[in-house]
């Protein structure tokens, strides 16, 4: 990255991340590395705030003319409040990862459900009347569903153990039914066989939980490979490790298997052409992404 064109100057614009812990982020990397390939004279980078400090980084942000940013957890409800203008997506789940700063007015997007949608597609599926069954009621999860259903898809099952998060995804899928055709349906994770039941009708299966990364590397919420057959595809959010044990299932059972780095680029790349109006070059960067993670082991 030491080409002339990726200096910084006194025109270099400022984009970046907020959110807490923000440190384990993979974002600088990609959208850097997109700047870069483009010579596009911005940079990207992190900044620790909390709920309670995100009022004060957005106004230093607004101060000093930033592009735009994104922002994770626990950031993305506060900072829907903070947006003047909310796209529709991020409207009606009242959650915002993506800002663009115009001018100081500032619109508040949800790009999560997009980056999904553009991995199905780069795995051959297409939403306009699939069936699709989800794992997890958490942020992605919702966002994935609510963007789903705007698109056409058919019928969306989600299960999840009942809780807040439960509670949020019943929300969300009531705010749906006012605005899409889709079938949404919401059980308690208790019942294999009505999960059976639904992935055997089903075009893809989403894992949107956490379970199989990290130090939960070996568990899987699919008991055995006989829940999934060929032609499913199987799309699961972690990307670290790059091959989670449904994804092992779903590849000894004919799936198709997309792990999170399409999901992860993707929603980078939504944030991307809102503030550049320019398409990221997602095949470089996600080659760039996946040595990183392998090199970090």
């Amino acid at each position: 990255m030491a080409e002339d064109h990726f200096r910084i100057s006194g025109t270099t614009r400022l984009t970046g991340l907020l959110g807490s812990p923000v440190s384990h982020s993979f974002s600088p990397l990609i959208q850097n590395e997109a700047f870069r390939l483009l010579g596009i004279d911005c940079r990207y980078l992190c900044f620790a705030a909390d709920e309670a400090h995100l009022p004060a980084a957005v106004q230093g942000l607004v101060a000093l003319q930033a592009a735009g940013w994104n922002c994770t957890m626990p950031d993305k409800y506060r900072m829907a409040e903070l947006c003047e203008e909310l796209d529709p997506e991020a409207a009606l789940m009242q959650s915002v990862n993506t800002v663009k700063n115009d001018g100081g007015h500032l619109i508040g997007y949800s790009t999560d459900g997009a980056g999904f949608l553009r991995s199905l597609r780069s795995a051959g599926g297409n939403p306009a009347g699939a069936r699709m069954t989800v794992l997890g009621a958490g942020g992605a999860a919702r966002a994935i569903v609510a963007r789903a259903a705007l698109e056409g898809m058919e019928c969306i099952h989600v299960f999840n153990r009942r809780g807040a998060h439960f509670t949020q995804m019943e929300e969300l899928m009531r705010r749906l039914s006012k605005k899409s055709t889709c079938r949404l349906i919401l059980s308690d994770f208790g019942s294999f066989e009505a999960l059976r039941d639904s992935i055997s009708q089903s075009n893809i299966l989403a894992n949107a939980t956490s379970v199989g990364m990290g130090v939960q590397s070996e568990a899987c919420l699919i008991p055995d490979r006989s829940f999934l057959r060929p032609g499913l595809i199987v799309s699961d959010i972690i990307y670290h490790p790059l091959q989670t044990k449904l994804l092992r299932l779903a590849a000894q059972a004919g799936c198709t298997a997309v792990n999170g780095i399409p999901m992860l680029v993707g929603q980078g790349a939504e944030s991307f052409r809102i503030w550049t109006g320019q398409e990221m070059p997602v095949g470089p960067v996600s080659a760039l992404l996946e040595e990183e993670i392998r090199r970090r082991g």
